[in-house]
């Protein structure tokens, strides 16, 4: 789940840091796939609360779905049902295959990794990592390439042989 910021200025210095840390990221796989005997794929995923159970999820899915061609009086009343429904939110996986082996890796988790400081996943209060962003407020793409560089590298030498 993704980290909950309530203090503005932190919610902009991470809404600043996600898609700089997101493209490093995946141009770190890249190479890291290039000379690995892995294999990547990526796939779009729904990421649901904890604890929502399977019923709710096909019955949001069903909702959802059903608003397609709904009227507009059914797409009012389906949108009200919905809104007292636990709603998924996108997530996007890189799938490693190598022979019988699979590992999925949730790539929003590795972006949190890089964004913030000490990041634990689940843990919902986090500190932006202050250290990614330059005297003048904008991005350090050095540090922040070699933050995402030396958390895929990691990553790559902890999969199973």
């Amino acid at each position: 789940m993704p980290p909950k910021i309530t203090d503005s200025n932190l919610w902009h210095q991470a809404e600043m840091l996600m898609q700089p840390a997101f493209i490093r990221v995946i141009d770190n796989i890249r190479k890291q796939l290039d000379v690995s005997p892995w294999k990547g794929t990526y796939q779009d995923v729904l990421i649901w609360s904890p604890g929502t159970t399977d019923e709710t999820k096909a019955t949001v899915t069903r909702l959802v779905e059903e608003l397609e061609t709904a009227t507009l009086e059914q797409a009012d009343e389906i949108r009200r049902t919905l809104a007292k429904l636990p709603m998924p939110h996108p997530g996007y996986h890189l799938c490693l295959q190598r022979q019988e082996q699979q590992v999925n890796i949730d790539l929003w988790e590795l972006c949190y990794e890089v964004c913030f400081r000490d990041y634990v996943s689940g843990y919902e209060a986090v500190a932006v990592d202050t250290s990614l962003i330059d005297g003048r407020g904008d991005v350090d793409w050095n540090r922040l390439d070699n933050k995402a560089k030396d958390l895929v590298e990691r990553l790559f030498a902890k999969l199973p042989e």
